[in-house]
Formats: C-alpha cells, structure tokens, sequence
C-alpha cells in the first residue's frame, strides 16, 4: 500500500472497518475479528454512508462491507470508497451469491466476495490477501462466476418488432440484470418463466426480484410493475 502508516509500516497488523446493517451481525463480527492478533478494528457501520464517513475519519488497510444496506447500499459505497479511497481495499461479506450482485461489486471496485457462511480464518484470509492487493472470492462464489461465463447467450424477451430497453441512466440504482428482471415481471412473466429466459437458478431470480423490490420501493408484483412502466422500462 502506498499509505506509511498502513499495515506494511506497522508490521501485520490489520486495520478494518466492519459495515453491516443488522447490529448482530455487526457486532458478532468485531468481536470475533478483534479477538485476532494481526487484526484491529477500528470502528464500525450500519449503513454505506456511515462506512464512507468513517474510512475518512479512520483511513484503515480493508473494510468489511455487507451489500444490502440503508441510505446506501454497498455497492455503491464500494464505487464512491474505490473512487475517494484507493488504497482501501474492499472486501464483500454478503448472503447474496448470485452473478449480478457478485459482478456489480466486483466492477464496484472490491478485491474480495465472501458469502455470510465464511469463517473467521477465511474472513481474516481474505481480508490480508486484498490488503496485499489479491483478489480473494470464495469458491461458491468462483462456481456462480464461471457458470455465468459459460452459459449459453439469453433468448431475447423483447416482442418482435419491440426496440426494448432503457437508454440512459437507470432509476433506482438498478443494476442492468435487475432492469432486465423488472421489465420481465411488468410482462407478466412467472418467476420459472424468467429464470428459464435468463438461464439463470429460480432462487437466484428470487434474489434479484427483492432486491428490485428493495431498490424501488415496491411491496409486490403490480407495484413493481408500475414502477417499471413510470419510468419507461417496458
């Protein structure tokens, strides 16, 4: 790291930032991090905006960032950290494993991808081997990567003679898959139908949906569908 007064300069010690929204996630894991002898946490965070607040009060070596967060989510707080705070490596702990969410982060800026089922010493792994500047994923998170490199292109969703799509920036911070998703469920699709289209896993697609929910304020189906045809995803 470029920074003297990083890990490098202070021998192997660590020094984190643990970002996650439920408190007893949280806390379980600056408990368990902070008991490691190479590994100090400095301070911790429910929401992204509180994570970007205090990479800049503590300026640490790695943070330990949830995806699905308040105020802002982590992807987006992974892009503003990459961006603001470069040598700061970023690693993702998350229950979310499918490819848009892994990809997203990972073009977001983070070094690591970690599923919530990820033990300390793989946690501590992943994050001294971003630190040093490595990309760390666990290997659930390798498979659902390389079955989305080899899986066959999607038949096209669009009718014929339908231009489709959205040009532009899209609304609510969606991803270019979830947009993709959102405008299937405002065709009426079923989520087998999507999942079929896409080649992608049914609980993968169910992922994706209440993330879109999440995203747009929706509570079912119809207002999601709605929300797609207000803002010219259909």
């Amino acid at each position: 790291m470029n920074d003297p007064t990083g890990a490098a300069a202070r021998g192997n010690t660590l020094r984190i930032i643990v970002a996650d929204d439920q408190a007893s996630v949280r806390e379980g894991l600056v408990v368990l991090l902070d008991l490691l002898p190479d590994i100090e946490v400095v301070a911790s965070a429910a929401t992204g905006q509180q994570a970007l607040d205090l990479v800049a009060e503590h300026h640490p070596d790695a943070i330990l960032l949830d995806l699905h967060m308040p105020v802002m989510d982590g992807t987006e707080a992974a892009r503003l950290l990459t961006a603001r705070h470069p040598d700061v490596a970023i690693v993702v702990l998350t229950t979310y494993a499918d490819d848009g969410s892994i990809l997203a982060a990972l073009r977001a800026g983070a070094r690591g991808y970690l599923t919530k089922d990820a033990d300390r010493a793989a946690i501590a792994q992943a994050l001294h081997g971003a630190a040093s500047g490595l990309s760390v994923l666990a290997p659930p998170v390798q498979a659902t990567l390389l079955t989305a490199a080899t899986a066959p292109p999607p038949a096209p969703s669009a009718p014929p003679g339908h231009t489709g799509g959205h040009t532009g920036e899209l609304p609510a911070g969606l991803t270019p898959r979830e947009a993709e998703i959102l405008t299937m469920i405002a065709r009426d699709m079923t989520n087998a139908e999507i999942a079929g289209t896409l080649v992608l896993s049914s609980h993968t697609i169910k992922t994706h949906i209440n993330r879109i929910f999440a995203k747009t304020g929706s509570a079912n189906r119809s207002e999601a569908s709605r929300f797609a045809r207000a803002h010219g995803l259909t």
